[in-house]
């Protein structure tokens, strides 16, 4: 296990940097801010399940706030998460001095995560509550909190219910904080990832029934970097075996035919592990691959 980070005193939440300029927080957003913070405060210390998207990265930062040295963000070294977003979550936490661990978690030794079935998902999220509970009963940590939010009651999320099984609390969205609270909250605090790009694991870019495999999420990530790297913000590369189906933005999909964009794109995707590069083009979807479940499966994790 690596430790990152530096302790320091509890102090509100609100401008560390400065924050924004121009209008004022609403009274409703500062009173679920303040909520959260007493909620937080209450607790006396907390593990955070940590991995640098806004979510993750407010809640570890509004606990650090809140209880200092008594709250420990974790992050899982996981093939699943693309290094460039593992390399900027360890910056943000030094940035902020946010006491930081690294640990690794087995999923890619599980057949039931390997599968790739509905509950992909939870097998992975179990594995990494599992590590972190243990982190919580061997040193002293009053819980294990995660970065839920209101918004995500009405989607498709089997975590959830490693969440529930292990006992993991969600204070984001038990103070009422949506998404768009979220980011608004950190654009006040003058966070820099106020607006980061939403990004799920790469394992959720690989078709159900597809095994996931080091080699399936590396194409992933390669592909995805190269896009990137060619100046495309809101998008994903979905894995089909030798297809690469390439959602993008529908504010960016203009630019992918012009100045010979798409030759770039289907060589840099060539490149990283793909036969055959496909542009959807209904655009970039949130969970686009959940439409092939089952009803069954879809009603059974918001149970």
């Amino acid at each position: 296990m690596r430790l990152y980070g530096r302790h320091h005193l509890s102090v509100p939440f609100a401008g560390k940097h400065g924050g924004c300029r121009g209008k004022s927080m609403d009274e409703a957003l500062e009173l679920k801010r303040l909520d959260l913070q007493t909620r937080l405060q209450r607790m006396g210390s907390l593990v955070v399940a940590y991995s640098g998207g806004i979510d993750s990265a407010f809640l570890a930062y509004a606990a650090c706030q809140a209880l200092g040295q008594l709250m420990l963000a974790v992050i899982a070294d996981s093939p699943s998460l693309a290094r460039s977003q593992y390399d900027d979550a360890i910056r943000f936490a030094q940035d902020e001095t946010i006491p930081l661990r690294i640990v690794e978690t087995a999923e890619l030794e599980s057949p039931e995560y390997i599968r790739n079935d509905a509950d992909r998902c939870f097998h992975c999220k179990d594995e990494l509550f599992t590590v972190l509970e243990r982190i919580r009963s061997q040193e002293g940590y009053a819980a294990v909190a995660y970065g839920k939010n209101t918004d995500d009651d009405g989607d498709f999320r089997p975590g959830q219910r490693a969440a529930g099984l292990h006992h993991v609390v969600a204070p984001l969205a038990e103070a009422g904080l949506s998404k768009t609270d979220i980011r608004e909250l950190a654009r006040h605090a003058g966070l820099r990832l106020w607006d980061k790009p939403a990004s799920a694991c790469l394992a959720s870019r690989i078709e159900y029934g597809r095994p996931v495999t080091r080699q399936a999420l590396e194409a992933v990530e390669r592909a995805e970097d190269a896009l990137r790297q060619l100046g495309f913000h809101q998008f994903r590369v979905r894995h089909h075996g030798e297809i690469a189906r390439i959602e993008i933005a529908r504010e960016e999909m203009a630019s992918v035919l012009t100045d010979g964009m798409a030759e770039r794109i289907v060589h840099e995707v060539k490149q990283a592990g793909f036969r055959f590069v496909a542009l959807d083009l209904e655009g970039y979807r949130s969970g686009s691959m959940n439409v092939l479940l089952p009803a069954g499966d879809l009603a059974r994790s918001r149970s």
